[in-house]
């Protein structure tokens, strides 16, 4: 019995001890988000790191825009320069179609005049040979007309042939299909330099002397500029643009380097003796020889056709040998116009002249870069060495075995037999 009232009595406690339990407990609060608060320096050398710091990247970020800004000018001026490029390259295809053009039409000179002149001298002997043979027969009146018809036709054929034999034109025909060639030559050259990007302010002017050279070298007009047909003496033709670099003597040689060795430059030096002493020499005396027949021929032409003129007009006048005059002198001078002209002697002597400058080009060009110390500057070795053996109609083994050749044949004292271009 007081068990349980002990029982029951606990059980009240603990159930008013929950009450009061449940009275007093506070609700929970919702969490605050953290907030990171950022921790000021505590000492001068973190305020001074953390300046230096902002400079760095304030420094670099300047260095940056200076580096962009000094791209996007390399970049534009070599923009620039492929556009000069492009204009050069539009003046050379234009001067190839004007020489192409020009050429034609010289051409048709040559054969137009050739063909005229020997059909009015033809003729003019042909009425004298008629005169001759009816001096006795036909009237005075009807002679007279036939020697002056005869006369006259002699008189125009001289100053024609006068005119024809002054210019040239086989040899202007000549002069510009070897413009044609090279211009087209050029193009090829600057079509390389825009392919391959790498161009500066120098290509540029290098470029246009070389335009400038041809024109000197290949002018279009006859009245003034036109070239000497019969110079005093055989001069090869020149058409690159004189070199105004000076030798730079590098103060190290050292170990040669771009593709060149001591061998490779005692091949070139060789290759320019065997074209000075065989080559240049080979086409100066066939030149001096082509010039001079031009000339004989030139004067020999009108000097004929003159004499016939002068000798039909003593036809009928009782001298036996006055009819044998203009028909001899007439048809010896269109002979003679024919080999001159239809022969084309002009061309031969053009085609010499450039020979010559050809191989002049090949010494100027081998010995200015050789003249180069500083092997960087230079063309690479191998590549130059392989465009000489291509215009000298060789391959680099020939062209090496010529040097060889050409080395012990001068050791010896002996005169080389071989001739440096197998092209021409």
């Amino acid at each position: 019995m007081v068990s349980s009232q002990i029982f029951s009595a606990s059980n009240l406690c603990s159930s008013s001890l929950r009450t009061v339990n449940a009275a007093i407990q506070l609700p929970k609060l919702p969490r605050l988000p953290n907030f990171s608060i950022p921790q000021l320096p505590n000492t001068t050398q973190q305020i001074i790191q953390d300046f230096n710091v902002s400079i760095d990247h304030n420094s670099i970020k300047l260095e940056q825009k200076i580096n962009n800004n000094d791209r996007s000018n390399s970049i534009n001026n070599k923009s620039n320069e492929i556009i000069k490029l492009y204009a050069v390259l539009e003046a050379v295809s234009d001067r190839i179609e004007m020489h192409h053009n020009i050429a034609e039409q010289r051409n048709n000179w040559n054969t137009l005049l050739l063909n005229s002149i020997n059909m009015i001298t033809l003729t003019a002997t042909t009425m004298s040979g008629v005169a001759a043979t009816a001096a006795t027969t036909c009237s005075d009146s009807s002679l007279l007309a036939l020697k002056l018809s005869s006369a006259l036709l002699f008189s125009a054929a001289t100053g024609i042939l006068l005119i024809m034999n002054k210019i040239q034109p086989s040899q202007l025909t000549e002069e510009q299909r070897n413009a044609t060639r090279l211009f087209k030559q050029l193009r090829s050259q600057i079509q390389t330099k825009i392919a391959l990007g790498n161009t500066g302010e120098e290509d540029v002017k290098e470029a246009m002397e070389k335009v400038l050279a041809l024109d000197k070298a290949y002018p279009l007009p006859l009245l003034g500029a036109m070239l000497e047909k019969y110079p005093a003496k055989f001069e090869p033709a020149n058409w690159w643009p004189t070199s105004k670099k000076g030798k730079t003597q590098s103060k190290k040689m050292g170990k040669m380097s771009n593709g060149w060795s001591q061998d490779l430059e005692m091949e070139m030096r060789e290759v320019v003796e065997v074209i000075k002493r065989k080559d240049s020499e080979d086409y100066e005396r066939l030149g001096n020889i082509a010039l001079k027949v031009n000339k004989s021929l030139a004067i020999a032409g009108p000097l004929l056709t003159g004499i016939a003129a002068i000798g039909s007009t003593f036809i009928g006048n009782g001298s036996s040998l006055a009819p044998f005059v203009p028909l001899l002198a007439g048809s010896m001078a269109a002979a003679v116009n024919t080999f001159e002209h239809g022969g084309q002697v002009g061309m031969v002597f053009e085609m010499y002249r450039a020979s010559g400058g050809f191989f002049n080009l090949l010494e100027t060009s081998i010995e200015s870069t050789l003249g180069e110390k500083d092997f960087e500057k230079r063309e690479n070795g191998e590549l130059f060495e392989m465009k000489m053996a291509l215009q000298l109609g060789r391959s680099v083994s020939e062209l090496r075995e010529l040097a060889s050749k050409s080395a012990s044949y001068r050791m010896e004292g002996v005169e080389i037999n071989e001739f440096a271009s197998k092209l021409f």
